[in-house]
């Protein structure tokens, strides 16, 4: 009993570690990003609830709605808030972000997910999702609407250090039409320290 507990509360605390430094590529794009957590910082916020990130992609024109488009990269700051629910082999928060690419600004609001999968396997596995918008009315320079959905399954090959495929979506819609900015599969790793 004491083995089964002493392994529920390693794999809870390496399930949902602290910072994060992520980097994902596929034959055409590269995205970095970090996330650190306010709470290891501040004594007054709960550690592993709130945290604010950077990301940068350098995304291709073949991943966009038109191959001879001129992409310049994506910049983006954000903040989220996460709690686990239920059995907290889930998380479950709300943010917003900052984000811009040439001629382009927005600061869309979301949800993301991240779930603990229970499945019997050799490593741990986590399916983590996002969904993004911004209306115009959060839309700034030349820019209508922003939307940006994700999902992506991580496998933990060891501790605090994950395999991660995902699926992005990137829409990028400007006042003189809409643009996909980049829509593409990807693999990268992911370090939580």
């Amino acid at each position: 009993m004491l083995k089964k507990v002493t392994l529920l509360t390693a794999s809870a605390l390496t399930a949902f570690a602290m910072n994060t430094g992520e980097i994902n590529i596929n034959n055409k794009d590269l995205e970095i990003s970090g996330q650190f957590d306010i709470g290891q910082f501040n004594d007054a916020v709960e550690p592993d609830t709130m945290f604010v990130g950077a990301k940068f992609i350098n995304a291709d024109a073949d991943h966009s709605d038109d191959e001879h488009a001129d992409i310049d990269p994506y910049f983006e700051a954000s903040f989220l808030m996460m709690r686990p629910i239920g059995d907290q082999s889930m998380k479950i928060g709300m943010g917003a972000k900052v984000n811009f690419t040439k001629d382009f600004m927005s600061i869309p609001l979301g949800l993301q997910f991240a779930y603990n999968l229970p499945v019997k396997a050799y490593f741990p596995m986590y399916l983590n999702g996002e969904l993004y918008y911004a209306p115009s009315v959060l839309s700034f320079s030349d820019a209508d609407s922003f939307l940006e959905y994700r999902l992506s399954l991580d496998l933990e090959i060891i501790d605090n250090g994950r395999v991660t495929f995902g699926y992005r979506s990137i829409d990028t819609n400007y006042e003189a039409g809409d643009f996909t900015y980049n829509a593409y599969w990807y693999i990268g790793f992911k370090v939580n320290f």
